[in-house]
């Protein structure tokens, strides 16, 4: 592991996890009404995860270039936040609002698969198309 290697990964997360400190807090103060899935922490959750499916689906097959160390690992690591989803599940349970919890940590799971899958899927339809 190179020093490069490693600085790339701190400025992309760096950069990342001061992103998401900025749209979570945006999208949940803009928030109309409560929901049982903190709706910051999901949009961060699924703008990530597709930014990765992309990045993933752009990346040569057999490493990491340097690009991707810093988009993929670091920035995207650093924004996405599957830590604070599973947090906010664990108090969803121990408050006792195990319908929240549930759909706290279901949520998460699923729509970051799926953000995943279309970031994969959005280059591919766009290199089919570019032939």
């Amino acid at each position: 592991m190179s020093p490069l290697a490693l600085l790339l990964v701190a400025a992309g997360g760096a950069l990342g996890a001061v992103a998401r400190f900025v749209v979570d807090a945006e999208v949940t103060r803009r928030a109309t009404r409560s929901s049982p899935v903190p709706p910051g922490t999901l949009v961060v959750n699924a703008v990530g995860s597709f930014a990765l499916g992309v990045l993933a689906a752009l990346a040569p097959d057999g490493g990491a270039p340097d690009w991707l160390l810093f988009a993929g690992t670091g920035a995207c690591g650093g924004f996405t936040t599957f830590s604070t989803a599973s947090l906010d599940a664990v108090r969803r349970a121990a408050a006792g609002r195990w319908g929240a919890a549930a759909a706290t940590a279901g949520a998460h799971l699923g729509v970051s698969l799926a953000a995943v899958s279309l970031g994969v899927l959005a280059v591919a339809a766009l290199r089919s198309l570019s032939g």
